[in-house]
């Protein structure tokens, strides 16, 4: 009898952690019109900066992703980005409203830092590169982004209509550096250019999934 009550509520805690991942997949998919919609609430858009000497580290809060990827012809894969530019987050709010204005990121004039990818190419095992354009201020610059396929799950199909309809979870890592000054950001005062530093890092760690 003991040993029916102790399953039965391994069972139990066992399909509220279902659902609570399902209730995630659900709600926090961002709109996409590709096969694959973003888990905002396991996504992140990083970047990294140095002050004199010391990296500063910060966040883009809003954004939309749309992410058609072709595993089995990875060159026929395609991503876009859409940033809200005044969703940056550093932890300080005088710093971010300062990041937000004309003396940075104009976030006002300049609402939106987008890329689109021209081309994909695979490079190695669950390694991609995605050429395109980066455009901040009104500036595009063609770059390349470094993809990394961290790991892929397909979900079990009598666990799929728990999890929102979910057949397949992905997650991938891109990072890469920028010069700010080639997109004209914190380039009108020499005190933004001699305090902080040029080379700015950027990383997405982005998690989506497919029904």
């Amino acid at each position: 009898m003991g040993q029916s009550i102790t399953k039965n509520r391994w069972y139990l805690a066992a399909l509220l952690v279902v659902a609570l991942i399902a209730s995630q997949l659900t709600a926090n998919a961002a709109p996409t019109t590709g096969a694959w919609s973003t888990d905002t609430a396991h996504t992140e858009i990083n970047f990294s900066v140095k002050h004199f000497f010391t990296p500063v580290t910060g966040s883009f809060e809003d954004y939309e992703i749309v992410l058609d990827y072709n595993a089995a012809e990875p060159e026929k894969s395609r991503v876009e980005a859409r940033i809200k530019v005044a969703s940056v987050n550093t932890g300080n709010e005088k710093r971010d409203n300062h990041l937000r204005s004309a003396d940075w990121f104009e976030a006002e004039k300049y609402p939106y830092i987008t890329f689109e990818s021209t081309s994909v190419r695979k490079v190695g095992d669950n390694r991609l590169i995605a050429s395109g354009d980066l455009t901040i201020k009104g500036k595009s610059q063609r770059i390349e982004l470094p993809i990394t396929l961290l790991g892929s799950q397909k979900i079990p199909e009598q666990m799929q209509q728990m999890l929102g309809g979910t057949k397949e979870v992905r997650s991938f890592e891109a990072s890469t550096a920028i010069e700010r000054s080639d997109f004209g950001v914190g380039v009108g005062s020499w005190a933004a250019t001699l305090v902080v530093g040029g080379e700015v890092s950027i990383e997405i760690l982005l998690e989506a999934h497919t029904s």
